[in-house]
């Protein structure tokens, strides 16, 4: 949830949001996406004075690395409930009963504090402008969340996408947060097909991995775009084997954030509240099922 300076020692969660609240001023006077630091780049065609950061490898249906950072499209029908794969067809650990909040890209529920913003991403200065636009309504300047329907496979309603709508985020940031990226290779359980980017913030080990959530009969699936909410670095709840409650006492002790397709697949109660809890596990992208969440796939690197 930081904008990205190019050096270990320029990371920070904090100055980063004033652009965000910029990049919203700007969208909304229709000047268009904004840059990290908040003012408008020259309009399309015009000469750029930086290119851009490199794409970070993704996860492959092995999950290895690859270089690839084009988003694909395969329509699938888009069912309202997915059936859950075979007992053990993942060998990473469930997370029970964790809270869950809703967040969207273009929602800004507090301008004045580090993380109040989804204009950007950990992953992404121009998180808005990556996307899509808002993943929702825009009401009066302000970009709203909306309930979704199985009817369209859970997607937006007034925008078309260019980034898979079932994202979420979970409380490690392997790229902006000190501790994070600096423990990233002893605790995150993939790292080591990350082995020859040791060192490189240019590249997530978090980014687009997917993960598989749950809730009564109902099984969903998703792609990490975002690091939170209110920690950066817990290690001992997102990695554990022990099923630990998060470190995060804000937001009713919620351990992870869901995109409004998410929340509508999952049948929350709350279009964006506190009280909704999930299972969830992550998985590798071969055992993901086709559904609404492979009609678009994200695999665009850091920026």
């Amino acid at each position: 949830m930081t904008a990205r300076e190019g050096a270990a020692a320029a990371r920070t969660h904090r100055g980063v949001r004033a652009a965000a609240v910029a990049c919203a001023t700007a969208a909304a006077l229709g000047l268009g996406a904004c840059t990290t630091d908040g003012t408008v780049p020259p309009p399309s065609g015009s000469a750029s004075a930086s290119s851009p950061a490199p794409a970070s490898p993704t996860a492959t249906a092995s999950g290895t690395p690859s270089g690839t950072a084009t988003p694909s499209a395969s329509p699938t029908p888009a069912p309202t409930t997915a059936a859950p794969p075979a007992a053990g067809g993942s060998s990473y650990p469930w997370h029970t009963g964790i809270v869950s909040t809703t967040f969207w890209v273009g929602e800004i529920f507090d301008p004045n504090a580090d993380d109040g913003s989804q204009v950007i991403s950990s992953y992404d200065s121009n998180w808005l402008g990556s996307y899509g636009g808002c993943d929702g309504v825009v009401v009066g300047g302000d970009c709203r969340t909306e309930a979704r329907s199985a009817a369209n496979g859970y997607f937006p309603t007034s925008m078309t996408p260019k980034q898979n709508p079932f994202y979420l985020d979970l409380p490690y940031d392997d790229i902006n947060d000190a501790r994070g990226f600096a423990e990233r290779d002893q605790v995150i359980p993939w790292a080591s097909a990350y082995a020859a980017y040791r060192g490189n913030d240019n590249v997530s080990y978090m980014k687009n991995r997917w993960v598989e959530l749950r809730k009564g009969g109902r099984v969903c699936y998703g792609q990490i775009e975002d690091a939170g909410p209110g920690q950066y670095h817990d290690a001992a709840y997102v990695f554990g084997t022990n099923d630990a409650r998060p470190a995060n006492k804000q937001f009713n002790g919620a351990g992870l954030d869901v995109s409004p397709a998410l929340n509508g697949c999952l049948g929350y109660a709350e279009l964006d509240g506190d009280g909704d809890r999930v299972d969830w596990r992550f998985v590798e992208a071969d055992q993901v099922p086709a559904g609404a969440w492979t009609r678009i796939v994200t695999t665009s690197g850091v920026r």
